[in-house]
């Protein structure tokens, strides 16, 4: 083999090797953003959408915190942002707006010991399903 095949197949080489690392590092993570983000203006799937528990035990002491995560998703499985979610069922009501990934994240606090069976809605509409916390002293 020659001096200048020997070149230009290194050359080659690293050619191929900047272009695997560019798409690994650039354009694979860019496409699995872009297919990963909460669906724009879809329709509220109460089916898929549910809350669940990050946290559900904490001290009765008005301060210490359950977690409580919902998440708003279309048909699809998608998040939806921007909708309104309620977490009922403590002494006062919480209420925040849904983010990019379909989710509402409630620290939820009691001075009353016992359990709690919490619910969510969406924009009005209760989800089925219901989570319980638990506070004690």
């Amino acid at each position: 083999m020659t001096k200048k095949k020997t070149y230009t197949s290194v050359f080659l080489g690293i050619l191929g090797l900047a272009f695997l690392y560019f798409m690994s590092t650039v354009v694979i993570p860019r496409a699995l953003v872009t297919f990963t983000k909460a669906a724009p203006a879809s329709k509220v799937s109460l089916e898929n959408s549910y809350l669940i528990g990050g946290r559900i035990l904490a001290v009765a002491d008005g301060s210490d915190k359950c977690t409580v995560n919902v998440f708003v998703l279309d048909a699809s499985g998608k998040g939806i942002n921007g909708k309104i979610v309620r977490v009922l069922g403590m002494e006062t009501d919480l209420e925040l707006v849904s983010d990019n990934d379909g989710k509402a994240s409630f620290g939820v606090v009691s001075s009353k010991e016992g359990q709690f069976i919490l619910t969510a809605t969406v924009d009005g509409i209760p989800l089925s399903k219901e989570l319980k916390v638990t506070f004690r002293n």
